[in-house]
């Protein structure tokens, strides 16, 4: 079982990382522009955001596996390229992508909020651009808060199940992550099995959460 164990862990963080690298760049995108623009539309996207948290996992993972699905509207894309999502790696990276994006957008969100709105007003008035504003102000400033809801999102990642069996299934040695894993232990009454990948889940997601709640503490203090 050690190597099952250290073969699922492994697994289970190299995809989490994938999926945490993935919904960076939109999560942050996101944060910025509920943080900083009010427009026609903000509560509806806030909302859509904010879904994942709210929804069954396991209705969200049969959403994904129809727009992945091979007739699905991303899916017959993907397809007629080659690349299969639905009961593959990708499938778990999608659906821990999916599910950690609100709490990385709701921390990065917070440190934008944080970010004084004077500092971006004078880096324009000296000529600076929206982009560039964005690039050596706000995003630095908010730096701590990004890397904490990272770190979230990847717990999150860590820990996520419903959707992923939905639309990955549970294939040993191709798909079974830790959550996964712990259920079919169980299901089967390898309950010590079970036990151990339980203790490795609580352990990883305890420390990233942790180092998580620290960053975002001194973002606040200023520390």
């Amino acid at each position: 079982m050690s190597a099952d164990l250290g073969a699922i862990t492994l697994f289970t963080l190299w995809t989490a990382a994938v999926a945490t690298l993935l919904m960076l760049v939109p999560g942050v995108a996101l944060a910025w522009v509920l943080a900083r623009r009010r427009f026609r539309g903000t509560a509806l996207l806030d909302t859509l955001v904010s879904l994942p948290l709210v929804v069954p996992p396991v209705a969200t993972g049969l959403l994904l596996l129809w727009l992945f699905g091979r007739r699905g509207p991303i899916g017959r894309w993907l397809d007629a390229a080659g690349i299969d999502v639905v009961f593959t790696w990708r499938g778990v990276v999608v659906a821990m992508a999916v599910m950690g994006l609100p709490l990385l957008v709701r921390s990065a969100r917070t440190g934008f909020e944080q970010v004084a709105r004077r500092y971006e007003q004078m880096a324009e008035t000296l000529g600076a651009g929206p982009f560039r504003v964005f690039v050596t102000i706000s995003l630095p400033l908010a730096a701590r808060n990004i890397v904490a809801g990272a770190l979230l999102g990847f717990s999150r990642a860590l820990g996520e199940f419903g959707a992923t069996i939905v639309i990955a299934g549970a294939i040993p040695g191709e798909t079974r992550t830790l959550a996964v894993g712990i259920y079919a232990l169980t299901e089967t009454g390898q309950d010590d099995a079970a036990l151990a990948l339980v203790a490795v889940s609580v352990a990883i997601a305890f420390a990233a959460v942790a180092l998580a709640n620290h960053l975002s503490q001194r973002a606040t203090t200023g520390a």
